[in-house]
């Protein structure tokens, strides 16, 4: 099933409605400002507004993502109280939306080094998870770029996170194909793809797998930078798109376009024109991405919006 994230500017139900214009099957969204520690609570009538629509449009796999201030991994104490704090409310938040999968950036160690960093994020985690021992949403890790000192960015980090924890009936993963690449991971060819996802099924597990952000990456493998770019004008390679979405084990697992909001050079949304890439790809067919004028195909695109290891 194919979503994009979607902003929820006016009330939280029309990401809902904006999805249901761009044929799609569920939708990711902030639950509150990204940009802001703060926020208010959630309006009752918005709620049920909220509700309805979900009900209606019958999105059972939707998604909210984490504000990116939070850094559960972070060696000043009191950002990363502030962070768990704020951790714990959007945790709530998807509770009383009746969203099942909240994604997370595991955060950055600044400068302690990964074990460290990664033994402050499972602490975290257990402390948030305690706070909400009747919670139905699923913790879902998103695999980073590897920017600076995240942590994310090998599939060995994600397993230690999830073994620290311990809860596995509350925590999942999310793949992004962006941030592989980036982060080294090999998907520029099927045959690569396929033996990235053995590697992560070998050392994580799919059976954790509860979220796919497909993104085409401006920057090439190993390159550790994050930038999101349309599918087929990016270095992630058309074939992985297409294994990953003809994946019959892979048919119930949301996946969620994160490219720029822009109007294509066809005049359509960017998003209708990178879903039906998707499903062509699925398919087994060719796509032939529409390039920016005076840029070949692997820079091509209009500057990504998103800021951070989105």
């Amino acid at each position: 099933m194919y979503g994009s994230h979607l902003s929820i500017a006016g009330s939280m139900h029309k990401a809902i409605l904006h999805a249901e214009s761009l044929g799609m099957e569920t939708v990711q969204v902030f639950t509150k400002n990204q940009q802001q520690w703060q926020a208010k609570p959630l309006d009752p009538a918005a709620v049920a507004d909220w509700k309805r629509e979900l009900a209606r449009m019958a999105f059972q796999h939707v998604v909210a993502h984490d504000s990116y201030l939070i850094n559960l991994a972070a060696a000043n104490d009191a950002l990363r109280e502030k962070s768990i704090a704020a951790f714990s409310a959007e945790l709530q938040r998807c509770d009383d939306l009746d969203i099942p999968y909240l994604v997370t950036h595991p955060g950055a160690h600044t400068g302690q080094g990964e074990e460290a960093g990664i033994a402050k994020v499972i602490a975290a985690y257990k402390q948030i998870l305690a706070g909400h021992p009747n919670g139905r949403v699923t913790i879902c890790v998103e695999t980073t770029a590897g920017q600076g000192t995240c942590l994310g960015h090998r599939f060995e980090h994600i397993a230690a996170i999830l073994r620290g924890v311990g809860n596995a009936a509350r925590m999942g993963v999310c793949v992004d194909t962006c941030h592989i690449l980036a982060a080294g991971y090999d998907i520029t060819t099927a045959e690569g793809t396929r033996a990235v996802l053995a590697e992560f099924d070998r050392i994580v597990g799919l059976k954790h797998l509860r979220v796919f952000h497909l993104n085409d990456s401006k920057k090439a493998l190993g390159t550790r930078v994050d930038r999101h770019e349309h599918i087929g004008l990016g270095h992630v390679g058309p074939a992985a798109f297409g294994v990953i979405c003809a994946d019959p084990r892979f048919a119930g697992i949301p996946k969620i376009l994160e490219t720029a909001k822009e109007t294509a050079p066809d005049g359509r949304d960017w998003d209708v024109v990178n879903l039906e890439s998707l499903k062509r790809l699925a398919a087994g067919k060719r796509i032939k991405p529409m390039r920016i004028a005076g840029q070949p195909a692997a820079k091509a695109g209009i500057p990504n919006t998103r800021r951070g290891n989105s």
